[in-house]
């Protein structure tokens, strides 16, 4: 098993307007590791979903609260960890209950409220949920073979 390179962990308040700070702080970890443009983006949507339910379902109007995000970064791949302290689900019941989907569903098709879920599923190389006290997604995915290394600078220059 890999050992992870480095772990960064943000709390947030669970606003909306927070989640625009776990996407800029994604997109720079995975702009450092070497992620391409797409996966990015991939990884930026997903990881929106999972902080948006949980911003929106976790915690009553009144009641606040806080979304931790934990990055755990190895050579290879990136975990992507969403939780929340407040009220729990089952997610195999929810996925259930939105009716079948599968890699050639449409859009149109999804019922309302189903379409974070496909995102996470189908954005992400693997996907978990823990849904003990509040709700907590794991999420991982692999840096392709084309990403581009930018800490490390080589030179061509030939000495004489």
């Amino acid at each position: 098993m890999n050992q992870v390179m480095d772990y960064i962990e943000i709390k947030v308040p669970a606003k909306p307007d927070y989640v625009g700070v776990i996407r800029l702080t994604l997109s720079g970890i995975c702009s450092r590791m070497g992620y391409t443009y797409e996966e990015i983006e991939d990884m930026k949507i997903a990881v929106s979903e999972a902080c948006t339910n949980a911003v929106q379902h976790a915690y009553g109007m009144d009641e606040g609260g806080e979304v931790t995000v934990g990055f755990g970064l190895y050579p290879d791949k990136l975990e992507i960890m969403v939780a929340d302290s407040g009220k729990s689900f089952n997610f195999l019941e929810t996925r259930n209950e939105l009716g079948p989907y599968t890699e050639t569903s449409t859009v149109e098709q999804l019922t309302e409220g189903g379409l974070g879920l496909f995102l996470i599923e189908t954005l992400m190389d693997e996907v978990r949920v823990l849904n003990t006290s509040g709700v907590t997604v794991f999420m991982m995915k692999q840096l392709s073979g084309e990403r581009e290394n930018h800490d490390e600078t080589s030179s061509s220059q030939e000495t004489f």
